[in-house]
């Protein structure tokens, strides 16, 4: 699926995400982590990203991460949702 149009889910509230998807030219998706906790767990953060990314199917997106600590489920969600919400199937 291609993205089609800017979203986000989450918030930048202690213990949320905010996950941003933005359209970009080419079928290239690029990531980018800020987290508060990076050098703990920014590995992992960037692998479930990647891994929800590949599932999805997106294409063509710039994805922006910005975590206050949020839980693995949490960032999931926010992840899931900010794909659906700006993408289109193709």
């Amino acid at each position: 699926m291609k993205a089609v149009k800017d979203s986000a889910a989450g918030s930048l509230e202690s213990s949320d995400v905010l996950v941003t998807v933005i359209p970009s030219d080419g079928r290239e998706v690029s990531l980018s982590v800020d987290s508060i906790v990076f050098k703990q767990y920014g590995a992992r953060i960037r692998s479930v990203a990647e891994e929800m990314i590949d599932k999805s199917g997106l294409s063509g997106a710039s994805v922006m991460i910005q975590d206050r600590g949020a839980l693995e489920c949490t960032l999931r969600a926010r992840l899931e949702t900010a794909i659906e919400r700006s993408a289109a199937e193709k």
